[in-house]
């Protein structure tokens, strides 16, 4: 029977947060109106520094979590992966709040892409945090002791 493996969901999880960069995660009407994404990528009067920022590190982070997700998907070094995409989804939680925290001042306001961006960023943490513990419960239940009958 097929069940829910959280490695290949939180693949999936970091393959929508990359996605979600490419669309506008900010926007605004002012002075004819604009949107930029998440990469850097700016259309209109929404102006943003010429620097390697949140957005960018943000897609770099996703695509670690993505080989992390597979790597606890296919069962290579599972606790170790799944601890370190722990570690990574929380960075990226704090990046999203930063990026929000920095660039949403004023006449500019989020985007659809932020929110779904968002999402994603939530799910990669509850998914990581999901295959940390069912991969903690999975290396116990591998020591535990054969108890045969009769003994």
């Amino acid at each position: 029977m097929a069940f829910l493996r959280p490695g290949w969901l939180l693949a999936l999880s970091a393959a929508g947060l990359s996605v979600s960069a490419w669309l506008p995660w900010l926007t605004t009407s002012a002075d004819g109106g604009g949107r930029a994404s998440a990469i850097g990528g700016i259309l209109g009067s929404v102006s943003l520094p010429p620097r390697f920022g949140a957005g960018q590190v943000i897609v770099l982070l996703a695509s670690v979590l993505l080989v992390l997700g597979a790597m606890v998907a296919r069962d290579l070094f599972q606790r170790a992966a799944a601890a370190v995409a722990v570690v990574v989804a929380i960075l990226v939680a704090v990046l999203t709040w930063w990026y929000f925290d920095t660039h949403v001042v004023g006449p500019v306001s989020a985007g659809y892409g932020f929110y779904i961006g968002t999402v994603c960023a939530a799910a990669t943490l509850a998914c990581s945090i999901w295959a940390l513990v069912s991969s903690t419960r999975a290396g116990r239940l591998r020591r535990l002791p054969l108890i045969r009958e009769g003994e």
